[in-house]
């Protein structure tokens, strides 16, 4: 299982039954493989459509059927698109329950970083800000690290995307999350011990007494 394997798969287990989900571009897609069986939820992309799933088989993609970020996507029986007005109406009127996002950075007191390089082209829609702001419930899913960099940091030093706090934090190292008394260190992706966690976050971490492996 590779590392964006164990983020997608942990991901999954966020999600609740009957509710909408909007997905962000790239790793946040490969969550729409492992929705927990029997569960039915509804997920969303900005670019406008509700009811998409996994990307299709090769040779099974249709241009026309894509995600926000112009990655291919399948579309589910009873799925429907729309145009970005009433998409942006959704996420901006509260009516998502949940986003799952890329990050750049998270700070130490659960600020996302994630909509822009200074000096770097960047594709998509841009609707991060909204995302981040108008979502229920907020879900990284980012690699713990980046070239050798901590991706968890004190400070941003990438733009913040909201002011707002993100709700959880999955890497293939850990699960974090974001409280009033700092970052919590939740759980351990298998074989991964709590001090190679710390050597790879730069942000301080809250240690519980009990901090336990993934379940994938």
């Amino acid at each position: 299982m590779d590392a964006k394997e164990i983020i997608a798969r942990r991901v999954a287990q966020e999600l609740r039954d009957r509710t909408l989900v909007n997905l962000g571009i790239g790793l946040p897609t490969l969550v729409a493989r492992y929705v927990p069986e029997g569960m039915l939820v509804a997920f969303q992309s900005e670019n406008g459509i509700i009811g998409f799933a996994a990307r299709p088989p090769e040779g099974m993609e249709d241009p026309n059927l894509t995600d926000a970020g112009g990655g291919f996507i399948s579309a589910l029986p009873g799925a429907f698109a729309f145009d970005s007005v009433t998409s942006f109406a959704l996420i901006r009127g509260g009516h998502l329950d949940m986003t799952v996002l890329g990050g750049l950075q998270v700070d130490a007191t659960g600020r996302l970083a994630n909509w822009m390089v200074p000096g770097r082209m960047v594709a998509g829609m841009g609707g991060a800000m909204d995302l981040v702001a108008g979502a229920r419930r907020v879900v990284i899913a980012m690699q713990h690290a980046a070239k050798g960099e901590a991706k968890i940091v004190p400070e941003l030093t990438l733009p913040p995307t909201a002011a707002r706090s993100v709700s959880l934090v999955v890497t293939d190292l850990a699960v974090i999350e974001p409280t009033p008394a700092g970052l919590v260190l939740r759980e351990r992706a298998p074989g991964v011990t709590v001090e190679q966690i710390l050597a790879a976050t730069t942000a301080p971490l809250v240690l519980p007494d009990t901090i336990p492996e993934m379940r994938l």
